[in-house]
């Protein structure tokens, strides 16, 4: 495997790690790409032209993606508030809604309420 793709995997790998820190509550701010850089011994500008060579987008696409997708996640597996959901991953509320509708097209409340069951 190529340098550059075990680079953007680990990028991945850690992302996956962190955000299920900051849902069991083991966390409580999500980390910096400076920071994700150093854990991964790797420099800020490395990761960032690894992972936009590699996947074509900027690395904080990739971790906004994430955090929607685990928000998504959260709001049809469980009863609790969006409120609650934005703080556990470390949102204020009012912004919550304005990140997830620019990433879905809907507020956090349309899309439970179309998707859950």
């Amino acid at each position: 495997m190529k340098r550059g793709n075990e680079t953007t995997r680990a990028y991945f790998d850690f992302l996956d790690l962190h955000l299920a820190k900051i849902v069991s509550g083991e966390v409580t701010e999500m980390l910096t790409l400076n920071e994700i850089a150093s854990a991964l011994f790797v420099s800020h500008t490395h990761l960032t032209d690894t992972v936009q060579q590699t996947m074509g987008n900027h690395p904080c696409h990739f971790y906004d993606l994430k955090i929607v997708e685990q928000a998504k996640e959260m709001m049809l597996q469980t009863d609790r508030s969006i409120a609650d959901i934005a703080k556990i991953l470390t949102y204020d509320p009012s912004n919550f809604s304005k990140f997830f509708k620019k990433f879905t097209g809907q507020t956090p409340g349309k899309f439970r309420k179309l998707h859950r069951k």
